[in-house]
């Protein structure tokens, strides 16, 4: 949901900040998501009251001809970020660990980053973020390029000499002691941790350690392939020399 906020007020700002049905026909969409997932409306405002008790998400009251109320992300109140620093968040939450090239190409959309050196940048200054925003994934066996996971809703992959670490670990929202809705009420102290069996943690979790286990195998077949193939070259080149 904070992500599809993100994505949304880059890309149509006309229509943002989104009502709750704008935001579930965001969040459902079938393009530049990672899984792509169908949800109903109390669903999503579900998820979105949760983002809201973490103080990341805000009520905008009906207002100026508007009979609904509306839904924005306070990011940049929160962390001090500027638009190319959560659109980097952004993707990350909409689509899981990427590298540098990936990033620069799914955000296109939302921010012009004029190379990927300027991606790397961002994600560092995220990295080192006081909150610790973002971070280096380590590289697994077969994979060619670094890639980077946001760690605002999921909980960190396990250190290359600890796969198969604390499987149980529940993911920290990071929030603020902000007021959750415009007009609203309520305080939360900072940095609460999200409620075991959290819808948004549970399936952030799950869906990044699912694809980077899914991304790891791929690259490694690619290798296995290579392999045999240059195996098959080399066996080739022998019994030719052989006469055979």
């Amino acid at each position: 949901m904070l992500g599809c906020l993100v994505e949304k007020q880059l890309t149509t700002p006309q229509q943002y900040p989104l009502t709750l049905n704008a935001l579930t026909m965001a969040t459902n969409q079938a393009t530049n998501r990672d899984p792509v997932v169908t949800l109903d409306d109390d669903a999503v405002l579900a998820a979105v009251d949760e983002l809201r008790s973490h103080h990341l998400v805000r009520v905008v009251l009906p207002s100026h001809g508007r009979s609904v109320k509306r839904y924005r992300h306070v990011l940049d109140e929160v962390y001090g970020l500027d638009a190319p620093r959560y659109s980097l968040l952004a993707a990350l939450l909409l689509r899981g660990p990427q590298t540098v090239g990936e990033l620069r190409a799914r955000t296109e959309r939302m921010v012009d980053f004029p190379s990927v050196t300027d991606v790397q940048e961002q994600l560092t200054v995220l990295a080192e973020h006081s909150e610790g925003l973002a971070r280096l994934l380590p590289r697994r066996p077969g994979q060619k390029e670094d890639r980077w996971q946001q760690v605002v809703a999921a909980s960190w992959i396990p250190d290359a000499g600890s796969v198969g670490g604390d499987e149980g670990a529940r993911p920290q929202i990071k929030g603020t002691d902000e007021d959750g809705a415009e007009g609203g009420g309520g305080t939360c102290a900072r940095g609460s941790k999200a409620e075991p069996g959290s819808s948004i943690g549970t399936a952030l979790v799950s869906t990044s350690e699912q694809q980077a286990e899914l991304e790891a195998l791929r690259s490694g077949l690619a290798s296995l392939r290579d392999e045999v193939a240059a195996l098959r070259e080399d066996l080739d080149a022998l019994r030719h020399g052989l006469g055979g």
